[in-house]
């Protein structure tokens, strides 16, 4: 339960005080001894604990899986396996999976989407992390536009979409190869520019380190740049920027 849903049901007399207390004496952590699941992130930082999926054992992964979805009534998983999902659909049949993003989740009905983000992806290629940065930010609770295929080789495609980026409060530009169009859409709009390199190239785009480079060297200002192929470090951080942009 939230804070307020347990000072609610205390105000209300569904709680008495000391049953409240028991809750704020818990530890902000559950041990579950291969694991310690940060149950509190959520009233510390407004975002709940997402599971890594990648590499985790059935067994710790089911497990992690369940205990968030008991503690907040939706979870989320990213870099999930088909393998995966068919183990945690065996248990939670309500989950969902996205072969394209590999996200993993069961997320609560009626859920309000706020301001704008628009993500943009250079190339299809582009799009599995293009996809984990716009579901994360939907999951969190943003409105999201996606633009696809808009990259520099053509470049009136971006163009053609000004109005979108523009009236963004953040845009996230996902791209591959020599990872050009964060500077683009650097110099076109007033808002951050979240650039996602991507491993998507050549040899001699060395798995994404040549279009890290460009976008830390980026001569267009107000752009921050994520790791490779983090789509979900860029969903989250442009979901911290838009209700931001929302409260303004």
């Amino acid at each position: 339960m939230k804070t307020q849903e347990i000072l609610k049901k205390v105000q209300n007399g569904e709680l008495t005080i000391e049953e409240a207390e028991l809750f704020f004496r818990r530890q902000p952590f559950e041990e579950m001894g291969y694991a310690k699941l940060d149950t509190h992130r959520k009233l510390r930082s407004g975002f709940a604990e997402v599971i890594f999926c990648s590499g985790k054992a059935d067994a710790h992964l089911l497990s992690i899986f369940g205990k968030l979805y008991e503690e907040d009534g939706e979870v989320m998983g990213t870099r999930a396996t088909r393998h995966q999902y068919e183990l945690v659909k065996a248990v939670y049949p309500q989950v969902e999976y996205d072969e394209i993003s590999r996200i993993l989740k069961i997320e609560k009905t009626g859920k309000k989407r706020i301001g704008k983000i628009a993500v943009c992806s250079a190339g299809t290629a582009d799009i599995p992390v293009a996809e984990e940065a716009a579901q994360t930010a939907e999951y969190f609770g943003s409105h999201v536009e996606r633009l696809y295929d808009v990259g520099v080789a053509g470049i009136h495609r971006i163009l053609s979409q000004l109005e979108v980026i523009q009236s963004a409060n953040c845009v996230i530009a996902v791209a591959g190869m020599e990872g050009a169009l964060a500077s683009v859409i650097g110099g076109l709009v007033d808002k951050p520019v979240i650039g996602v390199p991507t491993s998507v190239g050549y040899g001699a785009s060395l798995g994404g380190i040549s279009a890290l480079l460009t976008m830390i060297n980026s001569c267009a200002n107000g752009i921050s740049v994520v790791n490779i192929d983090n789509g979900y470090g860029a969903g989250y951080t442009a979901t911290q920027i838009n209700r931001l942009g929302v409260q303004e």
